[in-house]
């Protein structure tokens, strides 16, 4: 049956009868309150796991400054965003928010930013043809499904442990909960830390070597009921029928944020001792929802972790990482005064404070500073998972995120004996989710869909 025949049936069989009007029924108001509270949240919202406040249209503003473009009128807007807000003026703060969007989708260019001194990259051509990869180093596939084992509960225990301090301060976890080591609630993987690797997965173990980025997106649309940041942006454009790379670039004023950067893991364990595909599939996952520096978030822990595959000295394996990445990217800059600072401070705490003030300008979701945060804990952890989580803990910003990624480089590591009993036994091996059709997930069918996608790319 084609559309209009469809339309037309439901017009033909319709049976008239007298409605009783309510008002309710023209405004549809119990939608209206909800996409009212959407923009709210905007404004003002807490991080569900820890409670730390946010605020992500002032995000958006410093984000497409950071990205090397005039947001003056944005910020006038703004101040009148702030006010309508605190006043409770619904309508103004409709309107603002929409006048926001506006002027940072045409934003001119800020000569003077140093956003413009480094290259842009548009394709994986491009990046690859700027990437220095090493070539594929074979594994022992006798070890392999233990190292995955581990790294998915490495990446799931450290995750848990995060999500109460994400969003505050490396001097207010200090001040306000000490010396972090172990989880300080009981723990869960119900966020979205794990839920669009999942996904990843999916489309993987369906499409194999065939896999594109409109398929990994195809089981976002599927699966995924809500998202936020960039991932939200790129969820309605995806709604919208705007497909990657443009889903990921079009009116998203968060594409170099953290969202690729958190899902790089996974493209690392179905590529593992090969960073060049793990590089490969990070980019075409990447993109839709990030542009650029974001995806290029995503390729560092890619790498990251397939080289943990055949490399036990995780030094050696931040190195080689960083080397890979085009020396031109602005990316690649980041890091590199990451790994510098590491080789010339005596402690975790001393870089911390470093690139603090290095990237100061930066929401606490951009990738640098929580790339940077990555490369102190990895450096100063030195392969051992209760410090390296300690010190991502106690770096701050975005923890879960960031945790949930070296610890799953970590849990690599350590696969031959496994981690700490006060890590796993919380935790247990069976995990709630958010996504559609799959309430929970166990440990075993992550690495039996993990082992599963690995057979597809041969």
């Amino acid at each position: 049956m084609k559309a209009w025949e469809y339309a037309k049936n439901i017009v033909d069989n319709a049976k008239g009868h007298i409605v009783i009007e309510d008002d309710e029924d023209w405004t549809q108001s119990a939608s209206q309150k909800h996409e009212m509270n959407k923009i709210r949240t905007m404004w003002h919202s807490k991080a569900p796991g820890s409670g730390a406040p946010a605020c992500l249209i002032a995000g958006a503003i410093q984000s497409v400054e950071n990205m090397g473009r005039d947001v003056s009128k944005a910020e006038e807007y703004f101040k009148e965003g702030i006010r309508a807000y605190s006043n409770n003026d619904d309508a103004a703060l409709m309107k603002y928010t929409s006048k926001i969007f506006q002027a940072l989708s045409k934003a001119p260019k800020d000569k003077d930013s140093d956003y413009w001194n480094y290259e842009e990259y548009k394709t994986w051509e491009q990046f690859k043809n700027a990437s220095n990869f090493i070539n594929k180093i074979d594994i022992d596939e006798g070890r392999l499904e233990n190292q995955i084992y581990w790294g998915w509960m490495g990446q799931i225990c450290a995750g848990s442990f995060g999500t109460a301090l994400e969003g505050y301060s490396r001097e207010t976890i200090k001040r306000d909960f000490g010396k972090v080591e172990s989880y300080l609630k009981k723990p869960s993987a119900y966020n979205d830390d794990i839920t669009f690797e999942i996904a990843f997965l999916l489309a993987m173990n369906e499409y194999g070597k065939k896999i594109k980025s409109e398929y990994i997106a195809d089981y976002w649309i599927s699966l995924i009921p809500y998202a936020w940041s960039a991932e939200d942006i790129a969820l309605k454009n995806l709604f919208l029928g705007i497909l990657p790379p443009y889903s990921g670039r079009q009116n998203n004023p968060y594409k170099e944020w953290i969202g690729a950067q958190m899902r790089g893991a996974i493209c690392g364990m179905v590529a593992p001792g090969n960073p060049l595909e793990a590089a490969r599939l990070a980019w075409i996952d990447g993109q839709i929802s990030h542009y650029n520096n974001g995806i290029i978030g995503e390729v560092f822990n890619a790498v990251m972790t397939s080289l943990a595959f055949v490399e036990k000295d995780i030094r050696k394996i931040i190195v080689d990482t960083i080397e890979i990445l085009p020396s031109k990217s602005q990316y690649y800059s980041v890091v590199k005064f990451a790994l510098e600072t590491c080789k010339k401070v005596n402690t975790a705490e001393e870089a911390f404070i470093i690139c603090e003030e290095q990237f100061k300008k930066y929401n606490l979701v951009h990738a640098y500073p929580n790339a940077a945060i990555e490369v102190i804990a990895l450096w100063f952890g030195n392969g051992d998972y209760d410090k390296t989580i300690y010190l991502v803990g106690l770096g701050g910003l975005d923890v879960d995120c960031n945790a949930g990624q070296v610890g799953n480089v970590v849990g690599i590591l350590n696969a031959e004996n496994g981690l700490n009993k006060k890590w796993v036994q919380p935790m247990g091996t069976i995990f709630k989710t958010y996504l559609r059709n799959y309430d929970t997930i166990s440990i075993s069918e992550l690495v039996e869909l993990t082992l599963k996608s690995i057979d597809s790319m041969k």
